[in-house]
């Protein structure tokens, strides 16, 4: 109830306002009655107090005092009986309530303190009141409306009629949800707000308001919370006043109703995202029986085969805030993943997510694959990249495959984008994008362990290895008659020797080895042999 009101009631007929008449839109939630000299420590913000002043009739000066105090504190207002003790109030006080704006109501002599107390408080609780009956049934209004599945949109135009106002649904990370106006109109006015920088200002509390000074708009903001964290934002286009019970009720009844929507849509999407990483899962391990299986069950999830894929997959980067439990660390990666997946809808190319652990992996769909393609692929990555830096002050790194021409041969592209993930992470990159590579035979040799290496360097080029100690030209022109294609004309010229010298060599290498070097197998793997005598710098 505000001071303005307050005048109403029976009790206080015949009261008038002295001064401070601009300060009438004080809220008045408590009365009390008091004549203790240290009354003022006593006294709680939107307090009216009325009194006899009887303290104050041999030091009226006191008066200005109580006034300031009242004021410093939040009270509503004072009402004072100014013919029972004090004759009237000094001209200093007056101006100095003015100044304050806060109201001073004379009361006149007849009137009773109590009454007046009595009465008050009962004109506020039956106002409280009426505004909790309010809030009720508009809470099982709200709360009947999502029950018949018209959804949060229909509930935010309906609280729109009700607040006069347009009303926005933002998510944790102030993207619109649903609006009461246009979605077009709706991300053009938070686009704004981007733009000068006001949603990093917005403060962890329930309820807060602002104006822009570029468009003098007012904007009420309202925290909608689930159970255990943050789940958005209701932005109502105009200013809400916090004295005003029955609309902040009004938009708190709202905002409950919303809150019990998300964790329902929550749990659906989860459960959908769920099914989706396990159908993936089981498809890269090879747990279908059939093709035909993994094409029908693939169509589920809106993925067909006949089309062609890039795959990319990602790893957030440790930091130093995920210190928690598992189930803590867990939550809060599924939570970025989560805010990556809707940054996807963004995305020209039709973009599937999925995820497994601490990774995520996407899946980009084109028809037509091109140069031009690829370079768009690498730089969605990149914005996702300082999206996530921006957003949570974490790195993320990616490995990508290469193209697969249908679903089917998605498969061997994870691994091959897995592949080239974990190659950034042993080179000792951090926040990288690496393509895969496909690896040479020198590339696939440094991966053996280097004893198993060199045992079978020993096994296959022993007698060899042992006559070389004195003389290296018979491993030498092994090497070049098997890069010359068995060529032998050719060896000689490359070796600076006559024809006859390299036939000779040649034979005396099959005798000491006692296998013909025209047999396939034994060229393979002398040829590998070789590879290892360069790898391991023998």
């Amino acid at each position: 109830m505000r001071v303005s009101e307050l005048i109403n009631v029976p009790s206080l007929e015949g009261c008038k306002i002295i001064a401070g008449d601009e300060g009438l839109d004080r809220e008045v939630q408590y009365v009390n009655m008091m004549d203790a000299p240290d009354i003022a420590k006593f006294l709680k913000p939107n307090e009216l107090l009325v009194t006899t002043a009887y303290h104050m009739k041999d030091h009226p000066e006191l008066l200005g005092k109580l006034v300031k105090q009242m004021h410093e504190q939040g009270c509503a207002a004072l009402g004072i009986k100014t013919k029972r003790f004090l004759s009237e109030i000094p001209q200093q006080v007056l101006q100095l309530a003015k100044a304050f704006s806060f109201p001073i109501i004379e009361i006149p002599v007849q009137s009773s303190l109590g009454d007046i107390v009595n009465q008050t408080l009962s004109k506020i609780l039956d106002k409280r009141t009426n505004e909790l009956i309010s809030a009720i049934d508009i809470h099982r209004q709200f709360s009947n409306h999502m029950m018949s599945g018209k959804g949060i949109e229909s509930l935010l135009k309906n609280l729109s009629k009700m607040v006069q106002y347009p009303v926005i649904l933002l998510d944790p990370y102030l993207k619109p949800i649903a609006s009461s106006i246009y979605n077009r109109q709706a991300a053009n006015i938070v686009e704004k707000l981007y733009v000068k920088d006001i949603v990093s200002y917005f403060p962890d509390i329930k309820f807060f308001s602002f104006s822009t000074i570029h468009d003098q708009q007012s904007y009420s903001v309202f925290a909608v919370y689930t159970h255990n964290r943050k789940a958005g934002y209701l932005v109502i286009l105009g200013e809400i006043i916090p004295s005003d019970h029955a609309t902040t009720l009004t938009i708190e009844q709202a905002t409950n109703v919303i809150s019990f929507e998300l964790v329902k849509e929550n749990a659906l999407t989860q459960y959908s995202r769920r099914v989706k990483n396990e159908f993936f899962y089981n498809f890269t391990e090879g747990m279908f029986t059939s093709d035909e299986e993994v094409i029908n069950r693939a169509k589920e999830f809106s993925i067909e085969n006949n089309t062609n894929y890039i795959c990319a997959t990602g790893k957030l980067e440790q930091r130093n805030r995920m210190i928690g439990s598992y189930t803590q660390s867990q939550r809060e990666i599924d939570e970025m993943y989560e805010y990556i997946e809707d940054e996807l809808i963004s995305f020209s190319l039709s973009t599937h997510l999925f995820t497994r652990g601490d990774k995520c992996i996407f899946l980009f769909e084109k028809a037509h694959y091109d140069e031009e393609v690829h370079n768009y692929i690498i730089s969605s990555l990149e914005l996702i990249q300082e999206k996530v830096q921006s957003k949570f002050a974490c790195t993320i790194s990616f490995g990508v495959g290469n193209l697969a021409r249908n679903f089917l041969n998605v498969k061997n592209s994870f691994k091959e984008a897995m592949d080239a993930l974990e190659t950034g992470r042993m080179a000792g990159k951090v926040g990288f994008i690496q393509s895969y590579k496909t690896k040479d035979v020198i590339e696939l040799l440094r991966i053996i362990p280097e004893e198993d290496l060199l045992e079978f360097y020993q096994n296959i080029l022993h007698p060899l290895v042992r006559m070389e100690e004195d003389d290296d030209t018979l491993l030498q022109t092994v090497f070049v008659y098997l890069e010359t294609h068995s060529q032998i004309s050719e060896t000689a010229k490359r070796l600076f020797v006559h024809r006859n010298t390299v036939v000779y060599r040649l034979e005396k290498c099959e005798e000491i080895l006692g296998r013909s070097l025209s047999d396939p197998d034994v060229t393979i793997q002398i040829r590998l042999a070789l590879r290892i005598k360069k790898v391991l710098d023998l």
